[in-house]
């Protein structure tokens, strides 16, 4: 049972105290609320993704065993969670000091400022605590109607292809535009009755019945003879919401394709959260670290601020620190937009000296890094803003493991060979971008994909479990175009086993 409840007395004054901070900043952000939980309170929130009542499944014990764990061993703490909502929830620690409470308070407004204005977050849905809870509620019922175990199976399909959707989605699509119009008319039916919900049918669901009513009520014509066969148009070529073309093709029940519609509209919600993992968590780290610094520290606190900031930011060679990296990043555009290090002028300079000491006062760094919190993601932000000069002073390199030496060794300082290596782990989150190439491959209604090949091949165990459960839902074979070894390959999975054709 979740136990959390809002803060008040001296926090609530310290709340005041580090908005006010924000404020005078120029931090925008949407009405916060902080609650204080315990620490399993606050794992099960963390194994849930943030929200206190999701759809049952065994994934979501699973991360919280994991997150209970590491903090009985001391492996790893939670400080504090905030959520993309409009009001914004955060959830605090009851057992933090002080110091830990101004911090985590000033962290928040940082994410609550960039959730409410960067603008891969705009079409999000901000009143996704009442939405989670609808879907757990839906779920709950399809696991009394159908049985729990057939319906958490096939929970745990839909989720292996959760990243199968297409990023394009999240602005202005016809399908954004009405969905939105849904949930308008949807909220304003349920005011009217009391909160009672009179059809709680799911947009992709409606869409699902549509799409059936239309096969239904299509006339048959009298056939006066034999015909041909004819290939059925392909109107699914390029397809790259997998999820979307399954809930419309794939031949589902109706629980089926609300569920499907359920998890893709949680998976959509979450990612703008993934693509912009550097640039929010920096911006924050910025900002807590802006307000403690020059407003809210007092003079005793300095020390242990210092300690804990640098234990949040410390880099590894085997990952890197998206605190670390985003607010360095931040800084260093403040820092070259405050002195004009860059333009034509400063990058076509031919001498070393007057670039190393280049000034031209000009002070529009903080301009400057609001505006790039507003457009930007992770890629186009190091697509952009990474230089060489960065990644020497922050000792960005490439490395790789020696065998002889047996630890991780520098592979290479070449600035193209660092940059391409983070862009091309950011590309999609590192997985791969597949496609719908033909929805009836060989005239036999088999699905055929397409992995659209960035240099590196498909992991192919991951790929054959992804098959088969593609296979599980449009039950016909499955077909995947790709590149493997440097070979034009489509493999096929037929109910059995996956092979090369």
């Amino acid at each position: 049972m979740l136990r959390t409840k809002i803060i008040s007395g001296k926090l609530l004054e310290l709340q005041r105290e580090i908005q006010g901070y924000a404020d005078e900043f120029g931090l925008d952000y949407f009405p916060q609320v902080f609650e204080v939980c315990d620490y399993d309170t606050i794992n099960i929130l963390a194994a849930q993704g943030g929200f206190p009542i999701r759809y049952p499944h065994w994934k979501f014990g699973m991360d919280y065993d994991q997150l209970s764990k590491g903090y009985r061993f001391g492996i790893q703490k939670i400080y504090e969670m905030v959520i993309n909502t409009n009001p914004c929830y955060a959830y605090l620690l009851e057992v933090n000091n002080w110091l830990d409470q101004k911090l985590v308070m000033a962290h928040v407004y940082g994410h609550n400022d960039f959730f409410k204005n960067n603008m891969w977050f705009g079409n999000t849905n901000r009143n996704m605590m009442d939405v989670m809870a609808n879907h757990g509620t839906k779920i709950r019922r399809y696991m009394e109607k159908y049985g729990h175990d057939r319906v958490e199976l096939f929970i745990d399909k839909v989720l292996s292809l959760e990243n199968l959707i297409d990023v394009n989605n999240l602005f202005e699509t016809n399908e954004v535009i009405q969905s939105r119009r849904e949930k308008e008319k949807q909220a304003s039916i349920e005011a009217e009755n009391d909160g009672y919900v009179m059809d709680d049918r799911s947009q992709a669901l409606k869409s699902f019945m549509n799409t059936k009513k239309k096969d239904n009520d299509a006339p048959v014509e009298q056939s006066t003879g034999p015909e041909p066969m004819m290939a059925e148009q392909n109107t699914a070529k390029g397809e790259k919401d997998i999820l979307k073309f399954l809930i419309e093709n794939a031949p589902l029940e109706e629980w089926e394709a609300d569920i499907i519609g359920c998890l893709r509209e949680e998976a959509y919600y979450f990612l703008p959260q993934r693509m912009t993992k550097i640039m929010n968590e920096g911006w924050a780290s910025y900002w807590h670290s802006s307000i403690l610094t020059q407003r809210a520290l007092d003079p005793n606190e300095f020390i242990d601020f210092a300690d804990k900031h640098a234990g949040v930011m410390v880099m590894s060679k085997q990952n890197i620190n998206p605190y670390k990296v985003g607010i360095e990043l931040m800084r260093d555009i403040e820092y070259r937009w405050n002195t004009g290090r860059f333009g034509k002028d400063y990058n076509e300079c031919p001498s070393m000296h007057d670039k190393e000491n280049w000034n031209t006062n000009l002070g529009l760094g903080r301009e400057k890094i609001f505006e790039v919190r507003k457009s930007h993601n992770d890629i186009t932000f190091l697509e952009e803003f990474l230089t060489p000069e960065f990644c020497n002073r922050q000792q960005i390199f490439t490395y790789k493991y020696n065998p002889r030496s047996a630890r991780m060794e520098i592979d290479t300082r070449d600035f193209e060979a660092i940059k391409q290596k983070l862009l091309t782990q950011l590309t999609n989150f590192g997985s791969p971008l597949i496609q719908v190439e033909d929805s009836n491959y060989k005239n036999r209604k088999e699905l055929l994909l397409k992995h659209v090949h960035g240099g590196v091949d498909l992991d192919m165990q991951f790929a054959d479990a992804t098959m088969r459960n593609l296979y599980a839902i449009w039950k016909r074979p499955v077909n995947l175009a790709t590149t493997y070894e440097d070979k034009e390959v489509v493999f096929n999975f037929n109910g059995n086993e996956l092979k090369a054709l």
